[in-house]
């Protein structure tokens, strides 16, 4: 047991880490939840690239990294919505004509810093465990909004999850509602990138909401076991990276990945055995 708590209580930088994860499970969690029932995957991969940018222009002019990269999101949504009204073409053709474009923009601004390598690591992969109270602070801030403006829009992202015309319907206007959780999205990623690196936050977007949607059938219940098989996932994966002295946010990410395939594997066990029971009844 004091194996799985002391590298917490005898090393700040590992309670930062810790505490930034843990919120950052939250935020998206709550947001992924949305993004995995909606089919949105793709979108939030593409937001997770387009946001590298505006934090390697930000590298490059000594500014809050943060800010570069909201400015970079809200300019990859504007395009994409630029791209679906202006043409008559599916909305993941212009994710991923963003996606590429951002993604290139993002490493030729880093090549002219020139440690185009180290910055790109730093960007793509986040650091854990160089995290900062600073960087907790936000990442509170942020998550607090998220779970506020879940909460309030419950309704109207429930419904748009199922059925665009019931949502205009019944007054809840889905182009606005689509935009507000892109923008959480958007806001998920931005104060992530810090811990996970905006490569690796989109296994936190997609891992543990897709884990819970086997578990559970309720949204709020799918969001909670989200949330707490990220957390299990924060804990296992910086434990790991203590101990095997593995990247911090990479073990984060993979143990994410992992408990997915641990709940689809054990789901699938589950069903087998329900289907022999009924067919010998």
């Amino acid at each position: 047991m004091d194996a799985l708590i002391d590298p917490f209580v005898d090393n700040a930088f590992m309670q930062r880490a810790l505490l930034a994860g843990l919120l950052t499970v939250v935020s998206t969690s709550v947001v992924g939840t949305w993004v995995v029932l909606r089919g949105l995957t793709f979108l939030g991969d593409a937001l997770a690239h387009g946001v590298i940018p505006g934090i390697a222009l930000a590298f490059l002019l000594e500014i809050n990294l943060g800010v570069g990269a909201t400015v970079a999101a809200l300019l990859m949504l504007g395009g994409i919505d630029l791209v679906g009204r202006r043409s008559r073409l599916p909305q993941d053709v212009g994710i991923g004509l963003l996606f590429v474009g951002m993604l290139a923009l993002g490493v030729i601004i880093i090549s002219l810093r020139g440690a185009y390598a180290g910055d790109l690591t730093a960007i793509l992969f986040g650091d854990a465990i160089g995290v900062s109270a600073g960087d907790v602070m936000t990442t509170a801030g942020v998550t607090v909004l998220v779970v506020a403006v879940t909460a309030f829009l419950h309704r109207p992202f429930l419904v748009l999850t199922f059925s665009r015309e019931k949502a205009d319907v019944l007054g809840f206007h889905p182009r606005a509602t689509h935009a507000v959780m892109l923008a959480l999205v958007g806001l998920a990623i931005v104060a992530s990138f810090r811990a996970v690196g905006t490569l690796l936050v989109f296994a936190f977007l997609v891992a543990p909401p897709a884990a819970a949607s086997l578990l559970a059938r309720r949204v709020p219940a799918m969001m909670a076991m989200a949330v707490a098989l990220g957390w299990l996932a924060v804990i296992g994966g910086l434990l790991a990276s203590f101990y095997a002295d593995t990247p911090a946010s990479a073990s984060v990410a993979i143990t994410a990945v992992i408990e997915f395939f641990v709940v689809l594997s054990g789901r699938g066990v589950v069903d087998a055995w329900a289907r022999r029971q009924v067919a010998t009844a």
